[in-house]
């Protein structure tokens, strides 16, 4: 009697499961890197800013809040943003892995996303930092535009719309966000280097790779590609 073979499916060891960090400051071209890096990966790609805009959109109780600090270049505390992170992260799509994308923004963060790892038997993330000037981070910030339909995000200097002032993917006319401005560009950058850079000195020691974001989007993701080689 022959034995029917049993098929065998080999489950990556959860030590083994990307989790990465893009971290740097407003403007450096995080989210337009966190697609391409999440399709070439197979794993979701989580913005923190997304989530509260969608918060804030809903009008939901934090989407309030978030309003009222988000339009004067602020951050929300970080009890809200990890509550939200949590969350997101126990979703089954993350069971692969997964890559956070302006998350964490301080020491506190980076703490308390060490411990949730730890607790779930993910490992230790390796960060991804894309790192700008501050002039060209302004200049880039207030030429960015977006789709209120679809979401796509454009740049007239970098990344232009194919049709002026109309989304490429959907022909939606496009808008510029209220925060968009430089007064308030300065105001956030200030705010990151002030909770955001002792990051870099955090991770350092760890699965850390600084990577130069001033070129354009194709030539930042093939040196995040082989940063993380």
């Amino acid at each position: 009697m022959t034995v029917p073979e049993t098929s065998t499916v080999t489950e990556t060891p959860t030590s083994q499961l990307p989790v990465l960090l893009l971290i740097g400051p407003p403007g450096c071209g995080k989210g337009t890197q966190a697609e391409r890096l999440a399709a070439h990966l197979n794993i979701p790609a989580i913005s923190t800013g997304e989530m509260i805009r969608g918060e804030i959109k809903a009008g939901t109780p934090l989407g309030k809040i978030a309003a009222g600090v988000t339009i004067t270049g602020g951050l929300l505390s970080d009890d809200l943003v990890n509550q939200i992170v949590a969350a997101r992260i126990a979703k089954s799509d993350c069971v692969g892995g997964f890559l956070l994308d302006g998350y964490p923004r301080s020491i506190q963060q980076a703490d308390y996303l060490s411990k949730l790892l730890q607790e779930k038997g993910l490992p230790q993330p390796t960060v991804v930092h894309i790192d700008v000037p501050s002039a060209q981070l302004i200049a880039r910030t207030c030429m960015r535009r977006f789709c209120p339909q679809c979401g796509q995000i454009f740049n007239l200097l970098s990344h232009p719309p194919k049709t002026e002032g109309a989304c490429d993917q959907c022909g939606t006319i496009l808008a510029q966000r209220a925060d968009d401005c430089e007064d308030t560009v300065r105001h956030r950058l200030t705010a990151y280097e002030k909770t955001t850079s002792p990051l870099i000195d955090h991770y350092a020691a760890g699965k850390y790779r600084r990577v130069d974001g001033t070129g354009g989007p194709e030539v930042v993701y093939a040196s995040i590609l082989a940063a993380l080689e």
